[in-house]
């Protein structure tokens, strides 16, 4: 079992920045794929970014390379997700997960979910 508690969200205006954080308890969290997804009022959530389980290796969202990066602490049980030059369109819950599969399954079913920490895009 995997527990994720998401932090970090809150209110940035637009090009500003923010670093989310996912901490994890459970022993087996170094050995899972750590994921980001979010999702937008009246829309689908959506894959973000995913870290494999050294860190060695990330996937993105084709929209969202170069403004966004993932990386993991697996000694803090952590997975970072640094968010720059932000807009309102990135407005939404942002959720981590952990996954036995690898960083290229960006679908829903990742097996643990966090609960979500809503960041909020606005002058």
């Amino acid at each position: 079992q995997v527990q994720l508690v998401e932090s970090g969200g809150g209110l940035v205006q637009p090009g500003g920045s923010l670093r989310l954080t996912c901490a994890a308890s459970g022993r087996t969290f170094s050995a899972y794929t750590v994921g980001w997804f979010r999702q937008a009022p009246g829309k689908e959530r959506e894959f973000v970014a995913a870290i494999s389980w050294r860190g060695v290796s990330t996937n993105y969202a084709d929209r969202l390379k170069g403004r966004f990066t993932i990386s993991r602490d697996n000694a803090k049980n952590t997975v970072y997700l640094q968010m720059n030059s932000l807009n309102t369109e990135d407005t939404a819950v942002y959720y981590c997960a952990a996954d036995s599969r690898g960083i290229w399954y960006t679908g829903p079913s990742y097996n643990y979910w966090g609960q979500g920490t809503q960041v909020t895009v606005s002058s």
